[in-house]
Order: C-alpha cells, then structure tokens, then sequence
C-alpha cells in the first residue's frame, strides 16, 4: 500500500511500509519541521538506544526556485537521516548498512551534492583557506581543525548518499518501488499495481509555509538596541533558528539569514527594503537559507563577514545555483570585515571572532560609545563546547585538532564581558553548553540554539528571549521614521523646494494595526499615504492581483488627489506606521510644483507594473517611477516574430499575446503582465528563444540596465529562465555561452 499525505504546500510524505521506503517529496527550508509536527518523524527506542524515524529518500523539485524561494534544501533531512536516525552511526540499531537516497533530474541531483558537501566543509583545503587572505600558517591551523570535525577525512557526498536518475522511462527507487517522471515537476510512484502521483509544484500566489505562527510585534527604532527574532535551532517546530536584528540610529540590520525570515520580519512590522545590511557567522542552513528572502529587496543589501565566511557561503549559494563565478555581488553590496579587529561602520564597532565550526565561522562582538563607555552586545552563535574542545587539543601538527594556543585564545574570546550576550547552548559536537558560561561576567545572557526546555541549572546561567522580545542598549531621543519620511520624499521630488516637503512631512505619523484596511477598493478616498514601516498587501478583485508592497511606497496617490474611488485595496499585512497626507495638501502640492503631468505620464504604466508579479512585488515607488520613465510602449501587429538578440532587454506585455518558442516548439505563451528576455539580462545572452506575436500585442521595452540593478527582479528572472530552461530542456550552460 502507498501512503500519500500532503505536509505543506509543495511538500508531500509517501510511504511503502512493505518496501521500507519512505520519501520527503520536496525539500524546502524546515521541511524536517513539517514532518515533525505531521507526527512523520517521533522517537521511537530499540535496543536501549532512543532514535527518530523519518524518510529515507528524498524526491527533489525540478527547479531550485519557486515563488522566490529554494525549492531543494536537503541539508538538514541528509543530517537528520544519517545522525538523528542513526543510518551512519557505527553499531547502532538503524544503521543497516543504507545510504539516504536522492532522487530526481541529474543536474537538481548534481547541484544538491555540491551544496551538501559545502555544507559539511566549507572550504575544503588549506590552499582554499589562505585565498581568503588568511595567513598560510593560520589556514594551515583551521584545516587541522576542520578535520578534527570532520573525524580525520573530507568525504565526498557521493560516500553518504545514493541518487536515482529520474526521466520519463521508470527507474527503481528501493524494494520493487518504481518512479517516472510524467511532466514538468510532477513524478509517479508505483508498487507492485498501485500508482502515485506527486505534483511539487506551488500554486499561483502560494510559498512555502513556516512550520510555526508568530504574532505580530511593534518594534520602536532605537539608537542601539537587539531585537530577539530567533531562539531555536534546525530542528525547533516552534522558533525560528538563533538570530538577532541589530537597530543602530534607527537603522537595520539582521545578524544571520535562517529560514522563513520573511515570516519573522513582517510579524515584526519589518519589511525587506528597510533592511540597511546583514552580519553573516556561517554558511549552515539554519543561519543561511533566508537569503533569499533578503535578495527580495529592491536594493542591494549591504552584506557584512570576513572573507573566509564570505567564500564560503558564496561556494554553497554557488553549488545550489550552478554559479560558476562568485555572483553575490549581484545580490548584495560587499563590505568585507577584518577577523578579530574592530571595523567601524557608521559608528557601529563590530569585531568578527573565529569560532571553531565545521564550516567557516565568526562569532560577532558590537560596541557603539556613549556616556561614560562602551555599550556592547556579543552574539555568539555555533560556538563549540568545553568539553569538545579540549577533546582536541594536540600540539602535534601533524594530526587533526587544535593547539594549546587556539584553545586558551578560544576560551578567552567567547568568555569575553558584554552589556548583553547571546550563546549558543545546543550542545553536541558543533554547538556549545551553558555551563561553559557560569562564571562569564557580562551583564545578561540569552541562552539560545536549542529546541529543549532550559533547566534548572541552565536557568540560573541565563535567561531565555520570547520571539520580539527587545533589550535597549542605548535609547533614542529622536523620531527615525520621520528621518526616514524626510529622505523618501528628498528622494521621490529631489527637484521640489525644501519648504514644500516640509509642508508634507509636518503631517501626521499614524499607526496601523495588521489587518487594518487604509484604502477600500470602491471607496472615495481623501489620503495619500507613505508607508514608513513593515508591510502592505494590495489587492484588485476584477483582476485577482495580490502583491506584498514594502515600506516606502506611496498609496491611494491618484485616487487622493481627485477624491475618486480607489481601484484597489491596500491593507496592513503587519504593524505599519504611515505619513498620513491629506488629498486636497497633496493635490496643492502638486499643483504648486507642476508635478501633475509628471505623475499622470508615468501613473499608467506604474500601476501596471505594480500589478505585475515581476515588478509589482517589494519594488518601491521610486524605482517603478525610474522603470515607468524608461519603459517604451511599443505596438506589434498579429505574425511578427523577433529575437529578444534583435534589441536585448526585457519585454513586458502589456496587451494582446505572444508565444515564446525554442527550435520552433512553442514554450509558453505569454499573457499580459509577463515577460522574456530575461536571458539577455542575467548572461548576456539572447540567442535561446524567440517571440512570435499571435494577436495584435502592446509590449513594453525596458532596457536591461535598469532591471540589472534590483535584486528582487534579477532572482524573478533567473527562477523564470530555470524553469523556462526545464520546459524546453536546454542546460544553462547554452545560454551562458550563447553569445
């Protein structure tokens, strides 16, 4: 009998008892979360020995990306396999001597032992170490380490995994159990004359679900001040993983990316543009995955590490992505920090510290002056334990460990007194105890990294942090949103005297609840809106658009102006503050600047790109004004066809149809809001498709420059051209070298 249960959007659990083959469909972040939570894996003791069940294959997406998010994270459902089921421990009574099973097309199978094997080691060689600009002595002493981890040998994933091939022609999973591949992301199962069909794509307007649901939060912009976003590790149905957001002047900044962060921000009222920058400790999943989600801004982040954090990650993001450059640079603004020195930002001190990890890591102290010294905040996540560590002390060089040296050095810097610290107490290998910390002298401890209760002794170390939870370093004696109010508008009318702006900016601040509706479709409206903070959905119920609008936007503009019924809806996805305008002080600021026709020029295509999936989501009103400016609306009658090689950049439709073709196989055909010409703006590339007109079509042309620097479009893009690319069945490779 096969067992089919759906986990999560996009995830699905299928169970053969009789072939003992279980198989997580679909492997997004926190995927092992699910499953826990579905019952799917629990503790079950044999022999004296207590372990978990859980799937012992994994059926992998067609596509990396879906809806912006990885589609294929299969670190953690590897690791809970091999050490939490015990399928590779020696002598234990669940190791049959059975390797986890990776199934699915080859180039997803490729990329997933790549991305697996970065995340076990990092860097893999001292030569690889010491072009991060680490001394070769130095490199030398983190692989000695390093091996120590990894028990004396670097292993290809090839020695801890198996993979089935899958195509079109059934091929044998495990016992007699069958799998084809019958269409784009969609497989079937067979067993003995039963048959299962998995379909891991996500419906329009749907992502992949957190396993958890946080409240909403109202979060004060202070001048030096932590927020608690995540208490939990990798394996924590109820927290997301250890992190912190950093606010300095107002200003912030997340230390780790884990999964789900979108969740976690929007329920602190946070959205993805008012992130200034992001401190990275390491490349492991549960500080990493949430990338993505900070690609999804309409700016390039700035992105803080030490350069051996920094390759490190930049190989893993690599591996998933079929990089064969480091491409972050195209995601983020680069600052590379100094290990162990003070490096000074804005103000902000931050020393990165080594930390000994199985992968490259920094543990980060911050400091800021003020009154009668510093005030400091450590936050020391993936630290290793006492006990562990002097379980590796050797001055032989020769061998795996550490020295004498690095040991008191360690010791030294995690024990180092702050105003506030954050350690990681999970425990084990690679993760530390609180009672390293019991004679620590900083003023307050979060204990963190764990998914079990504190105990009494642990209690007595430290205390715990329920999510949004704040600790107030320094307070702030100054409103930042109306900073911030007063940059967007310099920015949105930069030709306009300062005395008009200030006219604007001395209207009211006003807090919304999420939830709250701040413009009805159907409604006269009588205000222009600002958003200063968290997050906005819109929505238009002729067309059933849905987009998620960052803070920065302007709302309600035209609809305001003319005191007119307002064609969409805009309601608070989280706690927001606004510039509350009134229609009839805007329409006069209008009107005394002669802004009108500027607006009634772009506010056509601007609200089209705004209720457009690639340009309607997270981009500001700034940026669609740029794009609305630059956008040409060029009109194409029915049987014209056209390489995107004849004008590359991208092309939007706006009416009418068009058919995108390979060899003259139909791909897809293009409705209006979508697009092509993507492969010209990721590559450079523009020989791969061609577009043929099948009825009289309006399509605007948008240089590839502009759309070249918005992080959240150029990830759409790329989504788009994968799964473009698996549809018509040509590697990237082609179109990398296409020109």
């Amino acid at each position: 009998m096969i067992e089919k249960i759906k986990v999560s959007s996009g995830v699905y659990w299928i169970g053969i008892p009789e072939a003992d083959l279980y198989v997580l469909c679909g492997c997004p972040a926190d995927s092992v979360k699910h499953l826990m939570k579905m019952g799917l894996i629990k503790t079950v003791e044999r022999g004296g020995i207590p372990f978990e069940t859980g799937p012992n294959a994994i059926l992998l997406s067609d596509i990396l990306v879906q809806h912006g998010n990885f589609s294929n994270l299969a670190e953690f459902p590897v690791l809970q396999m091999l050490y939490r089921q015990g399928m590779i421990l020696p002598n234990h009574p669940n190791n049959k001597g059975e390797k986890p099973i990776l199934v699915g097309m080859q180039k997803q199978i490729e990329a997933q032992m790549k991305y697996i094997f970065t995340g076990n080691y990092g860097l893999s060689s001292v030569d690889e170490i010491a072009k991060t600009g680490v001394s070769k002595k130095r490199a030398k002493e983190m692989m000695r380490l390093k091996l120590k981890f990894a028990f004396g040998q670097i292993r290809p994933s090839e020695d801890l995994l198996e993979s089935r091939t899958v195509g079109s022609d059934f091929v044998e999973i495990k016992n007699g159990v069958i799998i084809r591949r019958i269409g784009f992301n969609r497989y079937e199962f067979q067993y003995l004359r039963e048959t299962v069909e998995v379909d891991l794509n996500l419906p329009d307007g749907v992502e992949y679900e957190p396993p958890y649901k946080l409240g909403f939060h109202q979060i004060k912009r202070e001048y030096f001040a932590v927020i608690h976003s995540g208490e939990g590790d990798g394996w924590d149905i109820n927290r997301p993983c250890m992190s912190s957001i950093l606010v300095f002047h107002g200003k912030i900044y997340l230390i780790d990316a884990g999964p789900n962060i979108l969740s976690s921000l929007t329920s602190l009222g946070i959205s993805v543009n008012e992130i200034e920058g992001i401190f990275h400790t390491h490349a492991h999943d549960d500080h990493f995955s949430g990338l993505t989600t900070l690609i999804r801004s309409d700016h390039r982040i700035k992105y803080y590490t030490t350069p051996m954090v920094r390759a490190s990650v930049s190989k893993k993001l690599g591996a998933l992505i079929s990089w064969d450059k480091d491409h972050l640079d195209r995601y983020f603004d680069i600052y590379d920090l100094e290990l162990d020195a003070w490096n000074n930002i804005d103000g902000l001190e931050i020393k990165p510290i080594f930390s000994p990890h199985p992968v490259e890591c920094n543990i980060f102290h911050f400091r800021t002056f003020w009154e009668d010294g510093y005030r400091t905040y450590a936050h020391c996540a993936d630290i290793a334990s006492v006990d562990v560590l002097k379980g590796m002390v050797t001055d032989k060089a020769s061998q795996p460990g550490l020295s004498n040296k690095l040991y008191d050095q360690v010791l030294s810097d995690y024990l180092t007194p702050a105003n506030l610290k954050k350690i990681d107490i999970g425990g084990g290998m690679i993760h530390g105890k609180a009672v390293d910390f019991e004679e620590d002298e900083s003023e307050k401890i979060i204990l963190s990294h764990t998914a079990s209760d504190l105990t009494v002794q642990e209690k007595g170390i430290g205390s715990s942090a329920p999510f949004g939870m704040v600790d107030v370093l320094i307070p702030s004696n100054q409103d930042y949103t109306m900073r911030y109010a007063a940059q967007l508008l310099n920015v949105y009318f930069s030709e306009v005297p300062p005395g008009d702006l200030r006219m604007l900016l001395n209207c009211n601040v006003v807090p919304f609840n999420a939830g709250s509706i701040l413009v009805k479709e159907g409604n006269e409206n009588y205000f222009v809106y600002l958003i200063l903070t968290g997050m906005v959905e819109m929505l238009q119920s002729e067309t059933g658009v849905n987009r998620m609008l960052s803070a920065g936007s302007l709302i309600g503009e035209l609809s305001g102006i003319l005191k007119a019924p307002s064609m969409e809806t805009y309601r608070a996805a989280s706690y927001i503050w606004a510039l509350k305008m009134p229609g009839g002080l805007y329409h006069e600021f209008v009107k005394r600047n002669n802004l009108y026709r500027n607006i009634e020029t772009v506010m056509d295509c601007r609200d089209f790109l705004q209720g457009t999936w690639l340009l309607g989501e997270s981009v500001s009103y700034p940026i669609q004004n740029k794009i609305a400016q630059a956008a040409k609306l060029e009109m194409c009658e029915e049987g014209k066809r056209f390489r995107v090689s004849d004008k590359p950049g991208l092309f939007l439709l706006y009416q009418g149809e068009l058919q995108l073709l390979a060899n003259n196989t139909v791909i897809e055909v293009l409705r209006p809001g979508e697009f092509c010409g993507e492969e010209s703006i990721l590559y450079n590339a523009s020989k791969c498709f061609e577009i043929s007109v099948t009825k009289p079509s309006g399509i605007y042309y948008i240089p590839g420059d502009i759309i070249s620097e918005i992080p959240i479009v150029q990830w759409k893009l790329l989504e788009t051209l994968e799964r473009r690319l698996k549809i018509f069945g040509g590697p990237l490779e082609d179109i990398k070298q296409a020109e």
